[in-house]
């Protein structure tokens, strides 16, 4: 067993921590190398390498968890691999294959097996797959070279003392454009996001409620989550739409909904006037699993959840529990959603 870093995991925040390794593979002539640890937590790469000229960049998140029994645990990374190399064939990139990812993966995570946090701490390592254009581009065209990384670092749970509900406004941005990229995991999604989320933070709000940037009448998600409803007899609604990200913590909600709680879902368009009739909302994601929304601002009126601002409403602490409860390996998994570190 390996003896962990002499670290207060209860008090980690959700921040950036140097860690041991790193995994590293570069593309050039056509193919991939066979990828290396690396301590090296620095880049160096052409000043117009085509990710500072053209912003040719895609990544993704996931976490790796200490069960009860001690086992090092991933959730789902194959739905992180494919939705990367998804992100890629958009992005003109090439595809990391999704065997390579996983050993990449598992590679990175064992060398860095001092830095998981211990089971009840609330901590886990984030897991940050990346990959940009690594070769000079002048003219306005796909890099040839690439390099595809792996950085990990600690991190305490997203919200301190527990999830309390948060607010969220209507913006007067849009996230994505119509037949856009806001189906894919690209950096760029997250550039055209931060003036408005600050705006937002600035305002008091957690985050902000895009609607569709065509018609602006249906739900999509926010800067950085799917949105979940719970109608008022206890059934799942997940907005649907070309423009939002699949979430990976969404999609598992939804099976979560199906075969733990025995909900009805609907996986549909949602119209933004329908919303003052749910009973609960939550933003659901990697980082934070499932944050509940209590109330909803746009442009001086307001919608409150029935489930309120001071408690997690019931429908959503289930699913919650439920799914935390299956990646820290307290309930049985549904078939390949755990991958255990060898």
């Amino acid at each position: 067993m390996v003896e962990k870093k002499d670290i207060d995991w209860s008090s980690l925040g959700f921040g950036y921590m140097e860690t041991d390794y790193s995994f590293v593979s570069n593309y050039k002539d056509g193919k991939w190398d066979e990828g290396t640890l690396t301590k090296d937590h620095t880049i160096q790469i052409n000043e117009c390498a085509g990710v500072l000229q053209y912003s040719q960049s895609c990544f993704e998140g996931l976490k790796a968890y200490t069960t009860k029994e001690g086992k090092i645990v991933t959730f789902r990374p194959d739905l992180n691999a494919q939705r990367m190399a998804d992100s890629c064939k958009r992005l003109e990139m090439p595809e990391y294959p999704v065997e390579k990812f996983l050993e990449a993966v598992e590679k990175v995570v064992k060398a860095n097996e001092a830095w998981v946090p211990p089971y009840g701490s609330g901590a886990t390592l984030y897991i940050r797959p990346y990959m940009f254009g690594s070769n000079a581009v002048i003219g306005v065209k796909p890099a040839d070279e690439y390099q595809f990384r792996i950085l990990v670092t600690p991190v305490g749970p997203y919200f301190k003392g527990g999830a309390k509900p948060v607010q969220i406004k209507v913006p007067d941005f849009d996230r994505a454009a119509p037949h856009g990229t806001g189906n894919i995991k690209a950096g760029l999604n997250y550039a055209m996001s931060l003036h408005p989320i600050v705006i937002a933070h600035n305002e008091g709000y957690a985050d902000n409620m895009y609607l569709d940037p065509a018609t602006r009448t249906y739900v999509e998600e926010t800067g950085g989550a799917n949105i979940i409803f719970i109608t008022k007899d206890g059934n799942l609604v997940t907005p649907k739409s070309d423009s939002i990200l699949p979430s990976i913590t969404r999609r598992s909600i939804v099976t979560v909904a199906e075969k733990y709680c025995g909900m009805k879902v609907e996986h549909r368009p949602v119209r933004y006037d329908e919303v003052k009739d749910f009973a609960e909302c939550g933003l659901c994601g990697t980082a934070a699993v499932i944050s509940p929304v209590g109330r909803i601002f746009d442009h001086g009126n307001e919608i409150n959840f029935p489930s309120g601002m001071e408690e997690v409403g019931p429908v959503i602490k289930k699913l919650y529990d439920t799914l935390t409860g299956i990646q820290a390996g307290n309930i049985e998994a549904p078939e390949g959603w755990i991958h255990e570190i060898n």
